[in-house]
């Protein structure tokens, strides 16, 4: 007997912290749906959910998209943890969708929707990590100062 890659929807902790979030709940749904989330819906589920879900149930979750097979779930991941993604900002969010079909960001003109930081609750190095960014951008723009 075949197996079908569409599995009843899970719970887990993981997935119910993810649920607090409406875009998180919108991408959860979709691929408990079997529905085509697109790359960027797929990139921005995994930079997300990665901080909320074991690898293998992240896999698991990404596989439920028709358009994502094995080798494309797990380079994603891979690509994610490598690069060490921190969870997008709503305006990259807006720019990833505005390249592709599927909506990735529900409720569009509300200027909470899709701010993963308003909803989670992310690792303290996803925070540090942000605050070393804004720290280091700060200095190159004080460098770029006339007299500076």
């Amino acid at each position: 007997m075949a197996r079908t890659r569409k599995a009843a929807p899970r719970t887990s902790s993981g997935r119910e912290a993810l649920r607090k979030n409406a875009m998180m709940t919108h991408l959860l749904d979709a691929l408990d749906a079997g529905q085509d989330i697109g790359h960027y819906g797929r990139l921005v589920f995994a930079m997300v959910a990665r901080h909320f879900l074991e690898e293998e149930e992240l896999r698991e979750t990404l596989l439920q998209d028709p358009a994502c097979d094995e080798h494309q779930a797990l380079s994603l991941i891979e690509q994610v943890k490598a690069r060490d993604y921190n969870p997008p900002r709503r305006e990259k969010i807006l720019q990833f969708q505005a390249q592709q079909e599927f909506p990735i960001c529900p409720g569009g003109e509300d200027p909470d929707s899709c701010n993963v930081y308003k909803d989670l609750q992310f690792p303290e190095s996803v925070y540090e990590h942000i605050s070393e960014y804004r720290e280091k951008k700060a200095h190159v723009h004080e460098d770029e100062q006339p007299g500076a």
